[in-house]
């Protein structure tokens, strides 16, 4: 269950913030934010394709690191909405 959330986050990742360069190292855990791989404006297509991607509503309230800064947070994230 947790793959059908990466892989389709990770492939946006890659696609939209390393422009489809796929040898660029993107651990699970690695920071998007201080990496410098999304800024104000990429943590907000993020948003837009994970609720349009799952059918979630993000809150402006949940737009904050803890849910959104690496693809094990995204995933986690995801994860926890979905259960509820």
């Amino acid at each position: 269950m947790i793959d059908d959330i990466r892989t389709p986050i990770r492939a946006f990742i890659v696609e939209n913030f390393l422009f489809g360069d796929e040898s660029q190292p993107l651990p699970d855990d690695m920071s998007l934010i201080d990496n410098d791989l999304v800024d104000s404006t990429g943590i907000l297509e993020l948003v837009g394709f994970i609720e349009k991607e799952f059918g979630l509503k993000v809150e402006d309230r949940e737009i904050v690191p803890a849910n959104l800064d690496s693809l094990a947070r995204i995933v986690a994230y995801i994860d926890g909405k979905r259960a509820h």
